[in-house]
């Protein structure tokens, strides 16, 4: 899944993809890199980011859905938001896939992606993108995120969505401290419920900075992000969503034939 964000304020790539053009060279770069889903974002989430409205937020993201769905009519497109109105224009855009941020919080997303045949993923988060690094805290960090994700996805099918519609993302980064971000990965094939598929999105998160004691590296070399994605896979981890999808779509495709090549 390669990150497209449209935003002038994420982390490490705002304001570099933010009008259609920029978008759908970005888009066409990482389809020829290797990404099988594009994934677009319109609001900044990184810790402390300040809150937009949906209405900015669709502004920003449902023309550049339309104007991929028109470029790559057989591309899989997501919607990285938690708002069920940016959620719904982009539906109407052409969007394949809703990824939200908030774990299908809000009743209103709930009764959308049931009507609509989309993909969800559906992601845990301790607190708001505003509070969520002020004091991460679990008795239990993987208990407490398997529990979460068969709360939301009992929810999700008291809403009338199917099992097989649903991928689950533990949140790297999203309220956790690096040591429950190390947690979660080692462990997770114990997140798993139903036997959902797993996304991992680790690229350029910090805890891998504040590991090797280098923040520049992290946003500059495709290297920790790759190195940490592999041991995901390794783990069970089905989908990895990352801003460098060249560098990692040949790890994996190493990693593939190392597994399956029969000599």
């Amino acid at each position: 899944m390669g990150i497209l964000n449209v935003t002038p304020d994420s982390f490490s790539d705002g304001g570099m993809h933010h009008t259609v053009d920029a978008a759908v060279e970005h888009a066409r770069r990482m389809l020829a890199e290797g990404a099988h889903i594009i994934d677009v974002g319109g609001e900044s989430t990184r810790p402390g980011a300040a809150p937009i409205s949906p209405q900015e937020e669709e502004c920003r993201t449902a023309p550049v859905v339309a104007a991929l769905r028109r470029e790559f009519p057989q591309a899989l497109l997501s919607i990285d938001t938690r708002h069920p109105t940016v959620a719904a224009a982009a539906l109407r855009a052409g969007a394949d896939i809703v990824n939200d941020i908030s774990g299908l919080a809000d009743p209103a997303m709930r009764a959308l992606c049931a009507k609509h045949p989309c993909g969800i993923i559906l992601m845990h988060m301790q607190g708001t993108p505003q509070t969520m690094q002020l004091a991460p805290s679990y008795t239990d960090v993987v208990a407490e995120v398997r529990s979460f994700f068969a709360e939301r996805v009992a929810m999700a099918q008291q809403a009338g969505i199917a099992l097989n519609r649903i991928c689950l993302d533990p949140g790297i980064g999203f309220g956790k401290t690096t040591a429950h971000n190390l947690q979660l990965i080692r462990h997770l094939a114990e997140l798993r419920v139903h036997g959902l598929p797993i996304l991992m999105a680790l690229s350029r998160k910090r805890f891998m900075a504040e590991l090797l004691q280098d923040p520049a590296l992290v946003k500059n070399s495709s290297i920790p992000t790759v190195s940490m994605s592999l041991l995901a896979a390794e783990a069970g981890a089905c989908i990895h969503r990352v801003h460098d999808v060249a560098p990692l779509a040949q790890a994996l495709t190493l990693r593939y034939y190392f597994h399956h090549l029969n000599p």
